[in-house]
């Protein structure tokens, strides 16, 4: 189009050719010049305006760049000399807008990858920092438990030390098995059945026949998800409304099933409303699975506790996203 335009206004075509190649060889110098220094400088505040000033001062250097090479061809020939002195400021501008327009793509698009890449190292911040918590929350767990049960077993010691020899190699393997789950971040509900009757065994030393399980589960789920170790905090709270302040024998109900989708894990157990109040002093454990469902899935809805005449029900719901 350079070539075709100069042509046009009577040079010969091959001065026009030698200037559209040179002076279209000088532009993209410039653009490529203005793409690099946004690459490695990409101006805040002050981005309009440094935008502006980069432009009009690097088109500047074009022009001169322009005139002193075509000058070295054409130095001779008066007339070409003078319409490339007359078309200086037609050059420059034009020279402006191309310019201009490549230093405000470039800042658009780099402005553009860089918030991609803050954005993308928030989200891994972020993650990290849910991982750590849960993380946190799970092994604050584990010495709550763990303290609780040596407590029964320096108990069982002296008056029952078979039950108390027995405690000890129930808890190892309930340890055991909590060390391989803890780098899995998901389990299925059989898999977490499974677990929850290792700690069920240890509390059962603990209480004897005072304590009977009754699991309800539908084979239809019992390959639903949902996160490591989340029921034994749940059951653990339902044991101790339901047997520190009673004496007779106590019945945990455990229903699992589909909800629309969904997991819901219900633990139901019976508690005297004048010794116990469940509803005000659910304590660490509940605490504990509401704040790991909140991280996963950013809801607070998904543990509801109600009191039912005699019996406290703890309903845990679990989408399934994997």
């Amino acid at each position: 189009m350079h070539t075709i335009v100069l042509t046009d206004f009577g040079l010969p075509v091959q001065t026009a050719l030698t200037d559209g190649i040179t002076s279209n060889l000088l532009l993209a110098a410039s653009c490529l010049l203005i793409t690099n220094n946004m690459r490695y400088y990409l101006p805040r505040q002050e981005r309009y305006w440094y935008v502006l000033i980069i432009s009009l001062a690097l088109s500047a250097v074009w022009l001169l760049a322009l005139r002193l090479t075509l000058w070295t061809f054409f130095s001779t020939d008066d007339a070409y000399m003078d319409m490339l002195k007359q078309s200086s400021v037609l050059r420059y501008g034009i020279a402006f807008l191309m310019v201009s327009c490549m230093a405000m793509m470039s800042l658009s698009w780099y402005t553009q990858q860089e918030q991609k890449e803050t954005d993308a190292r928030k989200a891994d911040a972020e993650k990290l920092a849910k991982d750590a918590e849960l993380y946190k929350l799970r092994q604050q767990l584990q010495p709550h438990f763990l303290f609780n049960s040596l407590n029964s077993i320096s108990a069982l010691t002296g008056s029952q030390p078979e039950k108390a020899r027995h405690m000890i190699t129930q808890l190892s393997d309930f340890l055991r098995g909590t060390l391989k789950k803890d780098e899995l971040v998901w389990s299925s509900l059989e898999e977490e059945l499974q677990y929850l009757q290792l700690y069920l065994d240890i509390e059962k030393v603990r209480f004897g026949y005072r304590l009977q399980t009754n699991v309800v589960c539908d084979e239809t789920v019992s390959q639903m998800k949902l996160p490591a170790m989340l029921l034994q905090p749940v059951v653990e709270n339902a044991i101790k409304f339901g047997l520190y302040d009673t004496i007779g024998e106590v019945v945990i109900t455990i229903t699992a099933k589909n909800s629309n989708g969904s997991l819901e894990v219900s633990v139901k157990n019976p508690f005297d409303p004048v010794t116990t109040q469940p509803l005000h002093g659910t304590g660490f454990g509940l605490s504990s699975v509401q704040r790991r469902l909140f991280l996963l899935f950013a809801r607070h809805d998904l543990l509801q506790t109600k009191n039912d005449t005699d019996y406290f029900i703890t309903t845990v719901t679990i989408p399934q996203i994997l």
